[in-house]
């Protein structure tokens, strides 16, 4: 049964966001092209093929032209120093592939389990900790779906399940109602958690239909929850409309948080984190995690030393309410919850 909040202005957004995944940049040349910096295609690395380009144009749209700098382009464009990465600096990082339950579903921590739902991301970020998913042995169809949910419902310690992917809002909303109805059959299950980058960048994926989605699993029963966790690491790239779209999310979500990576030349410095917190929060999104970038091979130039990341939550605490600080936070392979630094 499909769920219209507003029917018209509902078909239209679901029109609208689809395209910007099929017309999305590919190329570290073409995105060069895009942001007025021709000039400097001829220094790119061999490095930017090795993980491919992917920019959607409402992303694209909020980097300032003719800067190589753009805290927004550095998330995005190759760098030649994603050929020299430490020796700790591994392909799975986080130990997911010894977390794999059966092949698409991981846990790591208790009472929760984690859905790679999609292999397909919203936008490809250079400091990814999944840059190097095997998605070909990961990526769920129908069959592998009802076997998903057969695990979950095995596992009556399981209280949340975690949509994640690549991006799970890659689905179309007929397809992530399937989803969540089959959750909603798993009496034990109270939460869903959804993890995207989408709505930061192409809000126009904030449907109604998806809307609807969330709000008929809450109803299914009292108490039950679905949480949004959406990924931003700048201010910049909280335009009106995201924070239009975000809001929207806040009507029929529990609670939309944000978590983000700390990034050397992004945000590491406590004007942009101050920004950011300011920003998320005048669209009703809670600053959740501030991440220690995860050691992903390929990505150490973004790494900021852990002695500046806590420095820079101390400052934040002196110019902002405590609700508006993130928990500054490191992920570790095999530990049972993520390690709190500041």
């Amino acid at each position: 049964m499909k769920i219209l909040a507003n029917p018209e202005r509902s078909v239209t957004a679901s029109l609208n966001w689809q395209p910007y995944i099929k017309s999305a940049i590919r190329s570290a040349e073409a995105l060069l092209k895009a942001v007025d910096l021709e000039s400097a295609i001829e220094d790119l690395p061999p490095e930017a093929r090795a993980f491919a380009t992917f920019v959607p144009q409402p992303y694209l749209d909020r980097i300032e032209k003719g800067n190589l700098s753009d805290p927004l382009l550095r998330q995005v464009l190759p760098q030649s120093a994603e050929g020299h990465s430490p020796e700790h600096f591994l392909a799975d990082p986080l130990g997911e592939q010894a977390a794999t339950v059966k092949d698409g579903l991981i846990q790591k921590y208790n009472k929760r389990v984690l859905v790679i739902a999609s292999a397909v991301c919203a936008i490809n970020c250079r400091y990814c900790f999944r840059r190097h998913f095997p998605y070909e042995t990961a990526a769920l169809g129908s069959s592998r779906w009802q076997e998903i949910i057969a695990a979950i419902q095995s596992d009556a310690s399981l209280n949340e399940v975690i949509l994640s992917g690549g991006d799970p809002l890659t689905i179309t909303d007929e397809k992530l109602q399937e989803i969540f109805e089959l959750i909603a059959d798993v009496k034990h299950i109270e939460r869903i958690r959804i993890h995207t980058r989408l709505p930061i960048v192409i809000p126009q994926r904030v449907t109604d239909e998806f809307l609807a989605v969330m709000q008929k699993f809450r109803e299914s029963r009292a108490g039950r929850q679905v949480i949004v966790v959406v990924h931003a690491n700048h201010a910049n790239e909280l335009d009106d409309q995201v924070c239009q779209s975000l809001r929207r999310l806040g009507e029929s979500a529990s609670q939309v948080l944000n978590q983000s990576v700390l990034l050397a030349k992004v945000n590491d410095n406590v004007d942009a984190l101050v920004d950011l917190s300011q920003r998320l929060l005048a669209a009703n999104v809670i600053p959740y995690y501030l991440h220690q970038l995860d050691p992903i091979l390929g990505a150490a130039h973004f790494e900021v030393p852990i002695e500046r990341g806590v420095e820079l939550i101390t400052a934040m605490r002196a110019q902002l309410p405590g609700f508006a600080v993130p928990r500054y936070v490191q992920e570790l392979a095999g530990e049972p919850a993520k390690k709190v630094l500041a």
